[in-house]
């Protein structure tokens, strides 16, 4: 199962102050030494972290193969085919959102992915679709002939903080709190049945299946027994861990935990 990792929010840190420092570039070289698989960056349409110039020196200068994750905006994929990325991952996009919130609407959007697929297949960018866990999404989606999709994996990441928070220090009765944790790990299996099943369906239908969103090094490891996912793109987590090991031990205490 190969790595990917989000640097993202290294220029998150950056803009916090909106200087130069620390730079995403710097990254590229750690991540490769590390045993990361593939660079992926997400260019907003509101550039809140990664702008345009990251993504042009990150794609001319990564050993690694680019993912850029962005939305269907027409004026976003003309900047994407001009990059030429490895892949472009297309994502729902909302300004007022803090991260991505959910799967595409594959259904409403078609006839705006088929145009954008269209065009990204031109430039020779092969092309991923974040969708939600769903046979029919899935569906539509080897028909707009994509090749990959990435599976949302935000579900099943909140799910699994929420049973395993410190429920003890909240109001509830003991006799609310084991039914509530009942609750929850049906909920937490349902979740991981869903990926599982979702992953089977898209081999069959000739997708290649990638997952991310909340994963992180208590939640992984339930994801990477899933034989079907090929690839893992994980971030926040990753830089947050760096903070206090560096981003080398960070990373490869990922891919140890995938392993």
């Amino acid at each position: 199962m190969l790595l990917g990792v989000n640097i993202d929010h290294i220029a998150v840190l950056r803009e916090a102050r909106k200087i130069n420092d620390p730079n995403p570039l710097d990254a590229l070289p750690i991540c490769k030494l590390s045993g990361a698989d593939q660079i992926t960056i997400h260019l907003r349409e509101d550039r809140r972290h990664i702008h345009d110039n990251d993504a042009k020196v990150i794609i001319e200068q990564s050993s690694l193969p680019v993912n850029l994750e962005c939305s269907i905006d027409e004026e976003i994929i003309d900047i994407v085919c001009k990059l030429k990325p490895a892949r472009a991952t297309l994502v729902p996009e909302k300004r007022e959102e803090v991260t991505t919130e959910g799967g595409l609407d594959v259904k409403g959007s078609y006839k705006k992915l088929q145009k954008a697929i269209k065009k990204l297949h031109e430039h020779e960018i092969e092309v991923s679709l974040f969708i939600d866990p769903n046979k029919e999404i899935i569906e539509l989606s080897s028909k707009l002939k994509v090749e990959w999709i990435e599976l949302h994996t935000g579900t099943f990441a909140n799910v699994y903080a929420m049973l395993n928070s410190n429920l003890r220090n909240t109001h509830h009765s003991i006799k609310d709190l084991e039914l509530s944790k009942k609750e929850l790990s049906s909920k937490l299996d349902a979740s991981i049945k869903e990926i599982k099943k979702s992953s089977k369906h898209a081999v069959k239908n000739n997708l290649k299946v990638a997952a991310g969103h909340g994963l992180n090094y208590q939640n992984v490891t339930l994801i990477s027994t899933i034989k079907e996912i090929e690839e893992l793109n994980i971030g926040q987590s990753i830089i947050a861990r760096s903070v206090f090991t560096g981003l080398k031990d960070a990373i490869i205490d990922m891919k140890n935990l995938i392993k």
